[in-house]
């Protein structure tokens, strides 16, 4: 017994077309991914572009969730007499799960929004449109150098994140104390292990495919008109960000099967 798709809500029947186009968007993707030709200056020049772009926004954020982190642990950590384990506690949490997470949420962001902006101007303007008409191939030169250079910067702005992050957790230990910055590192590096830190960095690589994607999906599909620009700006921020949460939860739940 099937069910008919007039019986769905609109907004059920909408996120499903949505869905199936991203599908069929990623499947076009990987078909032209091996196609000359390759514009891999492109591929390069988006990747400093939407990196640096990132680079305060992701690096303040990071600095704050350091600090915020320290301090809010340190009196429950104080009430056990456990307040040595404090650095180990952050530096873990931020590198298993904040520090992914919150970047690959700023990325979708101001990089969401970004892709999905500026291909949905050229989409409106009809000016991937002329680029067929002339023999050039958009697909490669507007979307596979994008989500490439996506998928590269956000594993490296995590990275970034990461360190920053730990700056601040140590700047936030010495507000209440003194503790040198050797022992602040030996004590937050030396509980990491295999397990907590290649899982983190692999899941956003996967994070920077899905905000490229999506954001170049919204931006190629952009309705007519002037509106059909912020719609797909903003369609790609939500849209990029709810992807965002359900890879970061099959990655835990891959992860957790594969190290028990």
């Amino acid at each position: 017994m099937y069910m008919r798709t007039d019986a769905l809500p609109a907004s059920v029947k909408d996120f499903l077309v949505g869905l199936a186009g991203i599908t069929q968007f990623a499947g076009k993707f990987f078909r032209n991914f091996w196609r000359p030709p390759f514009e891999i200056r492109e591929v390069f020049y988006h990747a400093y572009s939407l990196g640096q772009k990132s680079l305060l926004l992701v690096g303040i954020t990071g600095l704050i969730i350091g600090m915020v982190m320290t301090i809010q642990m340190r009196p429950t950590m104080e009430q056990f007499g456990a307040t040595s384990w404090l650095p180990a506690m952050v530096s873990i949490s931020i590198i298993r799960e904040i520090g992914p997470v919150l970047t690959a949420l700023i990325c979708a962001g101001k990089i969401g929004s970004t892709i999905g902006a500026e291909l949905g101007s050229m989409k409106v303007t009809e000016q991937i449109d002329a680029m067929t008409v002339s023999g050039t191939n958009p697909f490669n030169y507007l979307v596979t150098t994008r989500v490439l250079a996506v998928t590269i910067m956000v594993p490296l702005l995590t990275i970034y994140a990461d360190i920053i992050a730990l700056f601040g957790s140590y700047a936030a230990m010495n507000l209440e104390g003194s503790v040198s910055f050797k022992l602040f590192i030996d004590q937050s590096l030396g509980s990491l292990l295999f397990s907590d830190m290649v899982p983190a960095l692999i899941k956003s690589f996967f994070f920077g495919f899905a905000i490229a994607l999506v954001s170049c999906h919204q931006g190629f599909t952009a309705d007519r008109g002037t509106s059909g620009v912020g719609k797909a700006a903003n369609t790609a921020v939500v849209i990029s960000s709810l992807f965002v949460f359900v890879i970061d939860l099959l990655a835990v739940q891959i992860t957790q099967l594969i190290i028990s």
